[in-house]
């Protein structure tokens, strides 16, 4: 028999019982469309807690000079355009204090600068903190006499947003005004910057005597690098001191990021593994009442000269295709599932490609580990014993 004959014999069982067969492989689709649902929805949920985890800074380092030291620690000015060299780095930025005094008018005292800090802020500064503008505009690299203000800041001086097409508010810093552009969201991962007026690095040198060396220096990193670039951060920021230079330690956000990922790998494949067993189970009983329900048939076809390879053969066609045809529908169920599931909870739709591509493939693997003692079992029935 040529391999198209055995397919066309091991079809004719699931053609003559299609409600059988319908109810067959609807069992392998279920066990595959939940092994995709309990992979795929996981995976969503465990992509959005990353996400979440992410915000909390898990990439990012935060370097400064050793306070209280005599004469004081000064960073280079060129330390940002160093961090940046370091391999693993995604971004720098760096705020400066200028130590000027922010009034909302001139007829606050002039030293009355409400607690609040003005900083020098180098350009990338926003992403290196998952920083955004609630309103308005971040101040951009030119020389010009404009500022952002950080959410506690504009709160305390009395201006909570920047309307577009009305006149932008204005703050007065040392015997400079200066136009608001902007007003920063919430950043809980830098509460220094939400109490600071942001000036553009050249607008701070040109009007307020800035010397140009950063004080605070903001780095983010691969995940996978980020203790090696804490170790190398010192001596790059200062060389011929860097141990008068101190680097804040990892976010304890990133070991338990780190620790999700490794809890979700192995419920996915514990939870894998359990689908394709039922699924499997399904195809071996279903084959195992086929045998027993065509006797006559398989006693007939030996009768006739059929080999026992042949009837092997038939009943191993039958429980891969059935087991295939379930693959193909569990996957396509389980995806669609999956992806309705994940859109109502808003989550970032993740769906394991090796799930996906494994559905058909593990199905027609089940099928075959399924159906085989089945037809090896017709394969060795005597004709006489089948037709009796």
């Amino acid at each position: 028999m040529t391999p198209a004959d055995v397919l066309g014999v091991g079809l004719l069982g699931i053609r003559t019982r299609p409600l059988r067969a319908v109810l067959s492989a609807l069992g392998i689709a279920l066990g595959i469309a939940t092994m995709i649902v309990v992979t795929g929805i996981p995976a969503s949920s465990q992509a959005a807690l990353l996400d979440r985890l992410t915000a909390l800074g898990t990439n990012m380092l935060r370097a400064e000079p050793q306070p209280n030291q005599t004469p004081p620690v000064v960073l280079p000015e060129s330390a940002v355009g160093s961090v940046r060299r370091i391999g693993p780095v995604t971004t720098a930025a760096a705020v400066a204090n200028t130590h000027a005094v922010v009034r909302r008018s001139d007829r606050v005292d002039p030293q009355d600068g409400s607690g609040l800090s003005v900083l020098a802020a180098s350009p990338g500064l926003l992403p290196a903190l998952n920083g955004s503008v609630q309103s308005g505009r971040f101040v951009d690299a030119s020389d010009l006499p404009v500022v952002t203000l950080g959410y506690v800041a504009a709160s305390r001086l009395g201006i909570p947003r920047v309307v577009p097409g009305q006149p932008p508010p204005v703050v007065l810093i040392g015997t400079t005004w200066y136009t608001v552009t902007g007003v920063l969201a919430p950043m809980p991962l830098a509460p220094d910057v939400e109490r600071a007026v942001l000036v553009g690095w050249d607008s701070a040198k040109r009007f307020l005597g800035f010397d140009g060396h950063p004080t605070v220096v903001y780095v983010k990193a691969r995940e996978d690098a980020i203790n090696d670039v804490r170790a190398v951060l010192p001596a790059t920021l200062n060389p011929s001191l860097p141990g008068l230079v101190q680097v804040s330690r990892p976010s304890d956000a990133l070991a338990a990021k780190q620790a999700t990922q490794t809890t979700f790998s192995a419920l996915f494949l514990g939870l894998a593994g359990v689908a394709l067993l039922v699924g499997g189970v399904g195809v071996a009983n279903t084959m195992f009442v086929s045998v027993l329900e065509r006797r006559r048939e398989i006693g007939l076809r030996r009768a006739l000269g059929a080999t026992r390879g042949q009837i092997r053969d038939q009943f191993l066609t039958e429980a891969v295709a059935l087991s295939g045809l379930g693959g193909f529908a569990g996957t396509v169920l389980g995806v669609l599932v999956t992806l309705g599931y994940v859109t109502y909870q808003g989550w970032p739709p993740v769906i394991p490609g090796a799930a996906v591509a494994g559905g058909v493939l593990g199905a027609l693997v089940v099928g075959m580990l399924a159906g085989l003692h089945p037809s090896l079992r017709a394969a060795r029935m005597p004709p006489t014993q089948a037709l009796a």
